[in-house]
């Protein structure tokens, strides 16, 4: 059977000596959204990293079409094709919008006007506030600029670590539209969230971790119509 379109694969390691991940498998398919949900402290943010390449894994591997991408960097794996928004500190915010989305353009030499184009199609007040500083955008606006910034490298993969974070529930349906939008045009989606029952449901496939491994791994509509998880990690 053929790999996933992006897999990490059995990971397992953690920052100096101890394991926060243990033999943790997360994979998404193309134009697929994979979301991973769990507990506060159950390795999702780590399990993101180790796939972005921002964790030495000490067992596992990673493979993005077909390709061993283990041993890459973080940037190679950029280039590959692969985009990820940190949850904080993810714009520059005393350069404008559009100073933002050409700075997310820094790999490409080829014109990336229609990218900004399309950027602006998909978040049109950006188009409305582009010579405006970032920083003085509100949170959700900010979250529209890392993510368009991502796109201008027109990734394959776009791994979205907490996007909703702090934001208000409109601001959050609003951005899981436009994620969604984006999962049409063929790019994968993995995306950390802690609003998990909102995330579940526009989730093609889910993980939740516990303790930094998989404890259930199914559709989205599965794990929000399975009474354990609801009970342990859905409220109810």
């Amino acid at each position: 059977m053929a790999d996933p379109f992006l897999i990490g694969d059995k990971m397992t390691g953690g920052y100096g000596g101890a394991d926060i991940l243990h033999g943790c498998t997360i994979a998404v398919e193309r134009g697929e959204i994979a979301v991973i949900v769990g507990p506060n402290g159950a390795g999702k943010s780590t399990a993101m990293k180790a796939v972005f390449g921002m964790l030495k894994l000490r067992e596992g591997r990673v493979r993005l079409d077909g390709e061993d991408i283990t041993t890459l960097s973080p940037q190679a794996r950029v280039a590959k094709g692969m985009g990820f928004v940190p949850q904080t500190h993810n714009i520059f915010g005393s350069m404008t919008v559009e100073e933002n989305l050409e700075m997310g353009a820094f790999i490409r030499t080829d014109d990336f006007q229609d990218t900004i184009t399309q950027v602006y199609d998909l978040f049109p007040i950006l188009k409305q506030k582009r010579h405006q500083p970032a920083g003085e955008l509100s949170g959700g606006q900010r979250q529209q600029v890392a993510v368009g910034r991502a796109l201008m490298t027109q990734p394959k993969v776009l791994m979205l670590d907490e996007p909703t974070a702090g934001v208000s529930p409109i601001v959050m349906d609003e951005l899981f539209d436009r994620i969604i939008e984006i999962a049409r045009t063929g790019i994968s989606i993995l995306m950390v969230e802690q609003n998990a029952r909102q995330a579940l449901e526009i989730a093609d496939k889910g993980y939740v971790l516990v303790q930094g491994a998989n404890r259930f791994t199914d559709t989205g509509k599965a794990l929000m119509a399975d009474p354990e998880v609801r009970r342990s990690f859905l409220g109810g």
